[in-house]
């Protein structure tokens, strides 16, 4: 009785399975549009998606990481949405396979854009397709492309040799001399870029200058001193015009000392003035007859075709015969300070008066272009009060 009754069943329950298997493979096929449709449409042709960012054998910054895939869209001839996909891989076969991202809706303006989550490893290259799958049919992959991630460029620190530690150089161009930096990756042809100021901060007065970089060390030379016996701070920095390093460390150096007033050659009237004193002649107090009163007394120091340290000097000792006519003529005059803290200035003077206002006097018309004879005036200029008493000279 038993084993008939199981006979009995089991082709019932064959039957039934069989039929619902059945039933299931035609609902299916029956709706293009269901997400279970089994197998390719006939038919249906979806183009390939093409690559347009990066191209073929671009070289791509570490710094620009991390990148962006800019792909076009598929077009289809199905009633069945597509999306997108794209990979990156290390070669060109794809078998080791860097990113992937599936199910990327197309984007409405007919260009894809899709950021990779994370860096590439740079210094190598890579490959990249897209394709378009609608669930049912899909189309080829697109033709690799390659592309590199440069290695990241590294611009190396100079190492400053000379002149260093404030020590004072004995010419009036010195040579600012540093050992090159260790730079690597794919940069451009090296430069480096010094600076030097009268400050450490490098805010005011700054001249720089820029030189292809030397085998091993690099060397500027200084076209000439901003003053005798001052303190010039100093760096230097690489570039390639596109990328900028670190400064180096600041080093500094004294410039020579003044050299003593030479003595004005013979003839053409002025004589030798005493080394300090001797104000008298010229004493006003009228700022614009002193100054015309020395140069009148004092015509060779006036000439041009003279060394910038020469200039320099004869400034020096015709601002000094200027502050003793003024003292002598009743103006309270003296040494100006630069920027208020000094070193004396060579061609500005300060003028004190009875209220305790503090004037810049500016005395000299270009003193530092030697290939013109120099001209004295006498011009109230802007600059921060800072001053020195002038010894008191004598008045004969």
């Amino acid at each position: 009785m038993d084993m008939l009754t199981t006979s009995t069943r089991l082709p019932i329950v064959v039957l039934v399975l069989t039929l619902a298997a059945a039933g299931c493979e035609i609902r299916k096929s029956s709706t293009p549009l269901s997400p279970s449709l089994a197998g390719p449409i006939a038919g249906v042709e979806i183009t390939t998606p093409q690559p347009v960012q990066p191209k073929a054998n671009d070289r791509i910054r570490d710094s620009e990481q991390p990148i962006t895939l800019a792909f076009t869209n598929a077009e289809s001839n199905s009633v069945r949405p597509f999306s997108l996909i794209v990979q990156v891989a290390a070669d060109p076969d794809f078998k080791q396979i860097a990113y992937t991202q599936t199910g990327i809706k197309p984007a409405a303006e007919g260009l894809n854009r899709v950021v990779l989550p994370s860096r590439l490893q740079p210094g190598r290259a890579y490959y990249w397709r897209t394709k378009a799958d609608d669930g049912a049919n899909a189309s080829e992959w697109s033709e690799p492309v390659r592309f590199e991630i440069l290695r990241p460029i590294v611009l190396g620190v100079p190492e400053p040799l000379s002149p260093i530690g404030g020590a004072r150089v004995t010419s009036q161009t010195p040579q600012l001399r540093v050992r090159n930096g260790q730079s690597s990756g794919p940069h451009g042809p090296l430069h480096y870029h010094f600076q030097a100021s009268l400050t450490p901060t490098f805010t005011t007065g700054v001249a720089e200058a820029t030189v292809a970089e030397g085998p091993g060390e690099t060397v500027i030379v200084v076209p000439g001193t901003p003053a005798p016996d001052v303190l010039v701070y100093w760096r230097a920095r690489v570039t390639d015009g596109t990328n900028i390093g670190q400064w180096s460390r600041t080093e500094s150096y004294r410039t020579p000392a003044a050299a003593a007033p030479a003595p004005p050659p013979g003839g053409g009237g002025g004589g030798t003035p005493p080394p300090t004193g001797g104000g008298g002649s010229c004493a006003s107090n009228n700022g614009d007859a002193i100054v015309r009163c020395i140069e009148a007394k004092y015509p060779s120091y006036l000439r041009a075709g003279v060394s910038l340290a020469q200039r320099e000097a004869n400034m020096a000792f015709l601002r000094d015969r200027v502050i003793e006519a003024g003292l002598c003529g009743g103006l309270d005059l003296a040494w100006n300070l630069k920027r208020g803290v000094g070193p004396h200035s060579i061609d500005a003077i300060a003028w004190r008066h009875p209220n305790g206002h503090v004037d810049v006097v500016d005395i000299g018309v270009g003193f530092d272009d030697t290939s013109r004879p120099l001209r004295l005036q006498w011009v109230i200029v802007a600059g921060p009060p800072g001053y020195d008493p002038y010894p008191k000279p004598s008045c004969n």
